[in-house]
């Protein structure tokens, strides 16, 4: 038997990205390292939010690889920092555990996900008292913590570790958002189809028990390999669901919901089969709240959303803020002032009159009642929106894998100091820096450049005219990022 070689590179400092600290198990997301992150966490949260009286942090968890012992090693360390910590009794999504601390007023909520990354990655995300995603200055606190060395003490292994439900007052509280008699009313009449792809991910059997009603899931097993995949709501991921559409249903109605690994990120598919982003989506949801739900409030949008979202809020006199990529930021915005819905390109979507925090089951309820109350189909509503504001176009985003950091920082070089000044021999008539770097070009398109917080990539995006001019553009920003 030949030698096996590994190199082995030492994890680097834990730091959070736009949404959590990720790892790779057992190489950068250890055991030990959870129990210090955890502990620093812990203490960090109840400096910030100690006021509200509160000793308690809850523990929650998805269903990949280790997460139950993870989670209990996390609560242990809330224990160690003399605070109180309650864990999850099952596995939920992560705006479940987001609106138990809101219910029970705690100090925050310690979550083991990684969300939409690939299987072998696990993380933490941090919830403040609020109910959402804390502000970079909660995190940065974390980090600076742990860079001086902190470890909590190891606990008392006597101490029992209490458990709470996340699911039951949940969705009973999401059952109050929606009309839900009119909805379950259309699929037992025969009129609406719902499928649901949760991608093995946490938001297992959670729309069929909110709807007490039928619904046809697809990939709800426990697979910590995802497939071989990644659970992102992303049309690669989701073909299956896609052609149980195409190949014909005999509802005049139907339509199909995915969910990330941990429940806070949807796409859909429209009765035709045809995959759905957020960037289709968000503009339909504004439509439904402002004008069939008489909701108050503007539109908060992240740098990558559609063009088409900010049009669709000018008819009903909305006004639009546009913020970096990344919930923390729509949920800073939400504490601070009145917003009607605050949206992602990647399929995060959340609303002023709920927990400041992106929830897939709830934007899928209010897609249902989109449905049900204008008996149409999300792809009809959606051109309906792209006729009346005369604006039609095409998006795309692709992942482009980096070698290691040292080709992020060439790339990251190259922006700063060779910034474009053509793309795909376009005109570059302006750009902007909220967040990578975002071009417009001489024929209205636009194309994003920016980098994962989390992982060696980066992140393209495109909306222009047509399908061919996306992939024109994505095709030469692909060829320009390698040559740097």
């Amino acid at each position: 038997m030949s030698a096996v070689h590994l190199t082995v590179t030492p994890p680097g400092p834990i730091r959070f990205g736009t949404d959590g600290w990720r790892g790779v198990i057992a190489a950068d997301f250890t055991f030990e390292r959870l129990f210090r992150a955890a502990g620093a966490a812990a203490k960090v949260l109840a400096r910030t939010y100690g006021d509200n009286g509160s000793r308690r942090i809850l523990v929650g968890y998805d269903r990949r690889f280790l997460s139950e012992e993870f989670a209990s090693i996390t609560a242990q360390a809330i224990q160690a920092v003399g605070l109180e910590a309650q864990l999850a009794s099952n596995y939920a999504t992560t705006p479940a555990l987001s609106w138990a601390v809101h219910e029970q007023a705690a100090l925050g909520a310690l979550v083991i996900t990684a969300s939409h990354n690939p299987g072998q990655y696990s993380g933490l995300k941090i919830k403040g008292a609020f109910g959402g995603s804390v502000p970079g200055s909660v995190t940065a606190e974390v980090e600076a913590l742990l860079d001086q060395g902190f470890t909590p003490d190891l606990p008392d292994s006597s101490s029992a570790i209490a458990r709470f439900d996340p699911w039951q007052s949940y969705r009973q509280m999401l059952r109050q958002k929606v009309d839900l008699a009119a909805i379950q009313a259309a699929i037992a009449g025969g009129r609406l189809s719902v499928f649901v792809d949760v991608m093995h991910g946490a938001a297992a059997g959670a729309l069929a028990q909110i709807l007490e009603a039928p619904v046809t899931e697809l990939r709800s097993d426990r697979d910590p390999l995802f497939g071989g995949g990644a659970p992102e709501p992303l049309a690669a991921n989701v073909v299956g669901l896609c052609q149980r559409l195409s190949d014909g249903v005999t509802t005049p109605l139907a339509v199909g919901f995915v969910f990330d690994g941990d429940g806070d990120r949807i796409a859909a598919v429209d009765r035709s089969g045809e995959f759905l982003s957020s960037q289709v989506l968000i503009p339909v949801l504004i439509e439904h709240l402002a004008a069939r739900r008489s909701c108050p409030g503007e539109l908060v949008k992240t740098v990558s959303g559609s063009d088409l979202m900010p049009k669709v809020a000018a008819l009903f006199n909305i006004p639009v803020t546009e913020l970096p990529v990344g919930y923390k930021y729509i949920a800073d915005r939400m504490l601070s002032q009145t917003v009607l819905l605050g949206g992602e390109e990647s399929g995060g979507i959340g609303y002023g009159s709920h927990i400041p925090e992106r929830d897939g089951l709830l934007s899928a309820l209010y897609l249902l009642e989109a449905i049900v109350q204008s008996d149409r189909n999300l792809g009809d509503l959606y051109a309906d929106l792209q006729a009346r504001t005369q604006f039609q176009s095409t998006y795309d985003r692709i992942d482009l894998p980096l070698a290691d950091m040292s080709a992020r920082d060439r790339v990251l070089q190259a922006l700063q100091t060779q910034t474009p000044q053509a793309i795909a021999g376009l005109e570059v008539i302006s750009y902007q820096t909220i967040d990578g770097f975002k071009f417009r070009l001489s024929d209205g398109r636009w194309l994003m450049v920016r980098f994962s917080g989390t992982e060696p990539l980066l992140r393209l995006y495109c909306e222009a005219s047509s399908p061919e001019a996306v992939q024109e553009t994505l095709n030469w920003a692909k060829d320009w990022a390698q040559r740097c």
